[in-house]
């Protein structure tokens, strides 16, 4: 059986329609139920469509005269939405004539038309952008928000933890995901107002939750695999993940110009080449493409601007995932099953206390 169709952002992204229609039609090959509506320029669309037969005939063109540039502020995005590519590509998912839609293109731009067009959950104040970071455990890990909120309340935070967790069992397949709040140390004591009032929630709520809350995390751990999901308020969840992946491309480029310094370094590469491609594949970030903004009434994915066609392929399999795992319907079960107005008078008493 198909999959809803995927709408791709055509537009989107540093180097727009060669990437994202070569990615789509990675995607295709790799998951043959996959069928989409590429969003753009129509004329672009289909020379690219010429290299990927496979593609074209799983694929329908819509045309869109305008794009969102990358440094456009999200209001004036918002204006111009009904035109452009990713704003007719996130129509399509608030209409129904597909099941999600993938954009490359404006972070900002894209959180809020996304948000105006499909609102919110009810019980949700706000959406969070996830992703999935690899560790050194079995698992991957669930990180949000990563720059959709900068500034949070503990009613946000716990609200954010709900979405993680039932995120992670549909990637990690866990029934109880162990849950951290980021941090400037472990102590029960360090952190805002927001942290620990987010925490004494948590903390009291575990088994309403389907959760195990394991207090705080500092940024050095994220990789070591000892949680499921990492919460934060979007200002530090972007700046720690900007910083993970900023170390990962130092470490690779260290180990290429330590190799390449001497013959015996290259010898010594031959060697241990096995090794050092799959450092390189596991801290390769195109292989871990694919943020998921939690919380809307429908799947809207966020590919990296700079992601090669792999990258693309990647986020096009997260979304795929997403839509046969039935997410945003799962996510809806839990919070009505929890009662999030309770949550939220418990997080507000939490503050003023």
């Amino acid at each position: 059986m198909s999959l809803p169709r995927i709408a791709i952002d055509a537009m989107g992204g540093d180097e727009g329609v060669r990437v994202m229609v070569e990615g789509a039609a990675i995607a295709r090959h790799r998951h043959d139920r996959c069928s989409f509506l590429l969003v753009g320029d129509e004329t672009q669309i289909k020379a690219a469509l010429d290299k990927h037969p496979n593609l074209r005939s799983a694929s329908e063109v819509l045309h869109a005269p305008d794009t969102i540039g990358g440094d456009e502020k999200p209001s004036q995005a918002l204006r111009r939405a009904k035109t452009t590519s990713m704003g007719m590509a996130i129509d399509a998912v608030k209409t129904g004539t597909v099941g999600a839609a993938v954009s490359g293109g404006n972070t900002g731009a894209l959180m809020a038309i996304a948000k105006l067009a499909l609102r919110t959950m009810p019980g949700i104040d706000r959406p969070a952008l996830a992703a999935l970071l690899p560790t050194l455990g079995d698992n991957d890990l669930v990180m949000l928000d990563l720059g959709a909120n900068t500034e949070c309340d503990a009613r946000n935070l716990v609200e954010f933890a709900v979405m993680g967790a039932a995120y992670s069992r549909v990637a990690t397949g866990r029934t109880e995901p162990r849950v951290r709040l980021l941090n400037i140390g472990t102590e029960e004591i360090k952190g805002t107002d927001a942290l620990q009032a987010a925490a004494a929630v948590l903390r009291h709520a575990e088994e309403t939750l389907s959760l195990s809350f394991d207090g705080y995390a500092e940024a050095d751990s994220l990789g070591s695999g000892n949680f499921d999901v990492v919460v934060s308020d979007g200002f530090s969840g972007n700046v720690a993940l900007k910083a993970v992946e900023g170390t990962a491309k130092f470490v690779a480029d260290l180990l290429r110009r330590s190799f390449s310094s001497s013959l015996r370094s290259k010898f010594g590469f031959l060697i241990s080449r096995p090794a050092t491609e799959l450092l390189r594949t596991h801290l390769d970030p195109n292989n871990h493409n694919g943020a998921v903004f939690l919380g809307l009434n429908g799947i809207v994915v966020k590919s990296h601007g700079g992601a090669s066609a792999a990258g693309v392929a990647n986020a096009v399999a997260v979304t795929a995932r997403l839509l046969e795992e039935d997410v945003t319907n799962r996510i809806k079960a839990d919070l009505d099953a929890i009662g999030m107005d309770d949550l939220r008078l418990s997080a507000t008493a939490a503050v003023r206390a």
